[in-house]
């Protein structure tokens, strides 16, 4: 079987994985609606379903603009007012404001001893660049990867296919050597299994977007809770070896 440091390249996704977007999403969404009421876990299933639907239907549209496009029919579907379109860009603007969780970039730095450290994510270049240099302080990726980049979003198989002949053509790294490292069953692990590209699952537990995939079925070949528990591990391996 092999071990989490057979692997040479972990590829993440970031909104759910390394940054809370869910916490990050009600926070925008109160600053149009300082009373808002609408409990979380409303909010959030809400969002997935037109995240995706939007997603399906406008795959060229950067995220900012795709989350600035949906927010007057979140609103909608929550009993809101109508937002400004000021509003709505502010909601899409967001992005680099979402706070990253508490261990993401400590464990970052030490994953960064032992692998390649690639970024492949639903957003747009402009939103992960503030994420960046506002959440992820001093973490420096090898490669980054977004929807705007690769013309399409995950689940998308595209976004995985760009990422193993990337790696392949620049590293010389197959796709035994890569591990998908992510929250969201639904955006990640189920076609990273389809690529045939192993999974750590970071569980974040609490988590209600994207935690459990569609058919019901969870899959990964490692899970954790956290990324500083998976640095623990990779860490542990490394001084047995």
């Amino acid at each position: 079987m092999a071990k989490l440091t057979s692997h040479k390249v972990l590829s993440f996704d970031v909104y759910g994985t390394l940054i809370d977007w869910e916490s990050g999403i009600v926070t925008a969404l109160s600053h149009g609606y300082s009373d808002l009421k609408t409990p979380r876990v409303e909010i959030l299933h809400a969002f997935h379903n037109l995240e995706k639907e939007t997603q399906s239907r406008h795959s060229n549209l950067p995220y900012s603009h795709l989350l600035a496009k949906l927010h007057p029919a979140l609103a909608s579907q929550l009993n809101l007012s109508p937002p400004s379109e000021a509003a709505s860009q502010q909601f899409g603007e967001s992005v680099g404001s979402w706070p990253a969780f508490p261990d993401t970039v400590a464990a970052l730095h030490r994953l960064q001893d032992h692998f390649k450290l690639v970024v492949l994510s639903n957003t747009d270049r402009a939103s992960f660049a503030a994420t960046n240099d506002t959440q992820l302080p001093g973490v420096v990726f090898d490669a980054v990867f977004t929807a705007q980049d690769i013309g399409s979003y995950k689940p998308d198989g595209r976004n995985f296919e760009f990422l193993v002949g990337y790696a392949r053509e620049n590293w010389g790294v197959g796709k035994d050597e890569l591990l998908q490292t992510a929250q969201s069953q639904f955006h990640d692990h189920y076609p990273a299994k389809e690529m045939g590209i192993r999974s750590a699952w970071i569980v974040r537990p609490g988590a209600v977007m994207g935690e459990q995939g569609e058919k019901g079925e969870e899959i990964w070949d490692w899970k954790f809770d956290t990324l500083e528990e998976m640095a623990d591990a990779v860490d542990n391996e490394a001084s047995s070896m």
